[in-house]
């Protein structure tokens, strides 16, 4: 006797076949970006995708200092810390630079760290459009400087803030405010009765003058020391050099142009590539792409491996 609930084995010479299991799902292989981090981070990774094709054409490690207008500063050293986690030591080492410039000890000190970790390989700074000032004098710190049409250097004349008559805070070169004292000075030593440098040597403070002598001597000694390392050997050249691009006479102002021609022509070891140079337009496409995403005051270091956007 069969329950109501139980079906028969048999209906009509049919037998059901079971139904096979399904085969379990194959494990993850590992950890994977997610479909939304990855789609809120695509544009910085089509940006480092294009450095890779880049280091494989010029086989040397790429890294990245993009800031239109933030100046460099002492906090910059660990961005650059950061780019260069992942090179070997010893390896030849790019450095894409676009900056206004900044403070001249931590420009000191970012490519200094970029030429100890390349140790006796070369390093080239390529300069996409502009490496003004402090940004120069990382610039002279490396074997050769690649530019093309777009780009430019700029003197190395430290820049200060001082107040004026009226408290404002304004941006000055330290050599012309010292050529306005030193002429103000010597017109009042021919003429001791001259009202017009009496008044303005009233408005020039002692401590200011010697502060900024200082900071002219130091920008002076570190082009020099820079340009000796690897660029150039000769000593009396390099302090030529780094007297024509502190030359307030001969720079009218400080953001004047410094073209790649006339950076050959003072004595630098520059590498032109064309604009249309199909590596440089490979340079020219990443800096677009970088420089499109540090609006504001972000600073971007950026490599294959790294990718930091500091304010």
């Amino acid at each position: 006797m069969t329950t109501p609930d139980a079906e028969p084995a048999e209906h009509n010479g049919y037998v059901p076949t079971p139904s096979p299991r399904p085969e379990p799902a194959p494990a993850p292989k590992g950890p994977t970006r997610t479909p939304l981090y990855e789609a809120m981070n695509a544009e910085r990774y089509a940006r480092q995708t294009l450095i890779r094709e880049i280091e494989k054409v010029t086989d040397t490690s790429l890294i990245c200092y993009v800031a239109s207008h933030p100046q460099i500063d002492r906090t910059d050293v660990v961005g650059m810390v950061d780019l260069l986690h992942n090179i070997t030591p010893g390896t030849a080492i790019d450095l894409l630079l676009h900056s206004p410039g900044g403070n001249i000890d931590a420009a000191e000190k970012l490519i200094q760290l970029v030429r100890k970790r390349a140790g006796a390989a070369p390093v080239r700074v390529i300069v996409p459009d502009y490496a003004k000032s402090a940004a120069t004098l990382i610039a002279l710190g490396a074997n050769t400087i690649v530019m093309s049409d777009s780009s430019e250097l700029g003197a190395i004349d430290p820049q200060v803030d001082l107040p004026d008559s009226n408290g404002h805070v304004q941006t000055l070169s330290a050599q012309s405010y010292l050529d306005a004292f030193h002429l103000h000075a010597d017109r009042l030593n021919h003429k001791p009765n001259d009202a017009v440098a009496r008044l303005m040597l009233d408005k020039m403070e002692p401590a200011t003058v010697r502060k900024l002598e200082r900071m002219v001597k130091r920008s002076h000694s570190i082009a020099e020391a820079l340009l000796g390392q690897a660029m150039i050997k000769d000593d009396g050249r390099a302090t030529e050099i780094a007297n024509q691009l502190s030359d307030t006479k001969k720079w009218h102002s400080h953001g004047q142009m410094i073209s790649h021609e006339t950076a050959r022509g003072l004595g630098l070891n520059v590498t032109y590539l064309a604009p249309h140079d199909e590596l440089w337009t490979q340079y020219w496409r990443l800096f677009c792409l970088q420089l499109w995403s540090t609006t504001g005051k972000v600073k971007l270091f950026e490599s294959s491996w790294a990718s930091l956007a500091m304010s």
